[in-house]
């Protein structure tokens, strides 16, 4: 029975230990992309989700028409939806760099608002939240990186894509290094289940 356990669990950390090493592989090859060839790969994500538009646009459009059970605004809903995702992806494949620019000031500008409404936000809270200092510390953080965002919107781009970047490489070597300590773990289980 023991043996069985062993066998069961040295196949379980074998399987986590080569997703780890495939994850972190693929991250940091994908970090290390985005470092070298940082248009290059904004190009090609903006492809990806090009692509992902035009396959979303057909699913939609085909709810809309196969779907008998839904009323016909929802399916008029969903068949328009569908041509406009459609449209959205062959107009970013017509210009994949120019979509590529678009689409990062876009988020860009999204994580400025979105952090400059957090802040307001958490100052509207400091009267019923407990620890006042911190929230005041974080809203005022958010706020200024709000701004700081909304008014250098292309070095805040940059930054952002330089510290993804470099988030993927550094997370990529760990989960590798992850990947290979982990059999010393896998070892100390089998000594201690078969021991």
């Amino acid at each position: 029975m023991s043996e069985s356990l062993a066998a069961d669990a040295k196949a379980a950390f074998k399987a986590i230990r080569v997703s780890l090493a495939v994850s972190g592989a693929l991250s940091l090859i994908a970090g290390i992309v985005l470092l070298v060839w940082p248009i290059k790969s904004i190009v090609f994500v903006t492809g990806i989700f090009a692509a992902y538009l035009i396959v979303a646009g057909l699913v939609y459009i085909g709810l809309g028409i196969f779907s008998s059970s839904r009323g016909g605004w929802a399916r008029a809903g969903h068949i328009a939806l569908g041509v406009l995702y459609i449209v959205a992806g062959v107009i970013a494949f017509s210009n994949l760099k120019e979509a590529a620019v678009t689409f990062a000031l876009i988020t860009v500008i999204f994580i400025g608002i979105s952090w400059l409404f957090d802040g307001i936000v958490s100052l509207t809270l400091l009267g019923s939240d407990g620890s006042r200092t911190w929230t005041l510390l974080y809203a005022i953080l958010s706020i200024i990186a709000g701004v700081f965002v909304l008014f250098n919107v292309l070095a805040a781009g940059i930054w952002l894509w330089i510290f993804f970047g470099a988030s993927l490489v550094v997370l990529g070597i760990v989960q590798i290094i992850r990947a290979i300590t982990l059999g010393r773990d896998a070892k100390a289980v089998k000594d201690a289940v078969t021991g």
